[in-house]
Formats: structure tokens, sequence, C-alpha cells
């Protein structure tokens, strides 16, 4: 049975593939953190938009696959493959996530981790 944090991380994971940045940034508290890791860390809702902004610049379809997701208290684990098409391209990536929930339904933190070179790689 999913907990409540696990339960809002699955939401906002599906909630990308509308490609929609006003509901996305729904699911954040104003000070949040976002680290794409090994990018820059955004923090505050102004920071991670223009963040989420240039990810989704010229995606057309985008699909948050979970595979596992763990909980324990606010802190969400999840193993993910991000798909997504960008330029009539079509790429995947396995991601980890790590989310951080705040009682009041939003995400003040989270953290990605990825093979930037199996991303660039697909770009190519």
């Amino acid at each position: 049975m999913a907990t409540e944090a696990e339960a809002i991380v699955s939401d906002f994971c599906r909630a990308w593939a509308r490609l929609n940045i006003d509901q996305i940034m729904d699911f954040f508290t104003e000070d949040a953190e976002y680290h794409n890791i090994p990018l820059p860390k955004a923090t505050g809702k102004a920071a991670i938009r223009k963040t989420i902004e240039g990810l989704l610049k010229g995606t057309t379809w985008l699909e948050f696959k979970v595979l596992h997701s763990a909980a324990v208290g606010n802190v969400v684990l999840n193993e993910r493959v991000d798909s997504f098409e960008v330029k009539g391209k079509r790429m995947s990536l396995p991601v980890a996530g790590v989310f951080e929930t705040t009682p009041d339904g939003k995400i003040k933190a989270w953290r990605d981790y990825f093979d930037m070179k199996m991303f660039t790689d697909q770009m190519k």
C-alpha cells in the first residue's frame, strides 16, 4: 500500500506526460530544491521553473515510468525510466529519484541521479 508521500510523487511523475509547466510547478513548495545531478541545483520555484522549461523545450512526448518506489516517512525513492521525444527523436534514460515531501502534499526537494554520457550519446 502506497504512503501519502508515494502518492504525491506518483501523481507528480504522471503530471509530466501532460507537458504542462503550470501543473508540474504546482507540486513544489516556494523554497523547493531541484538537483538534476550532475547538473547545477535549482533553488526556489522561479529557478526550478526555468530549469524545467529548458528541459521541456522542444519536447513533444514524455513519460516517467516508475519501476520501483519506496518511502520512509516523507522521503520517497524511485527507480524510473524517463522517456521523451525531442525534435522527432525518442530517448530513454534510467533514473533514480529522491523526493522529500511536506505534510500539505508538496515536494520540497527532488534529486535525480542519471548517467550524463548515456543521455548525451542519445542526443547525437
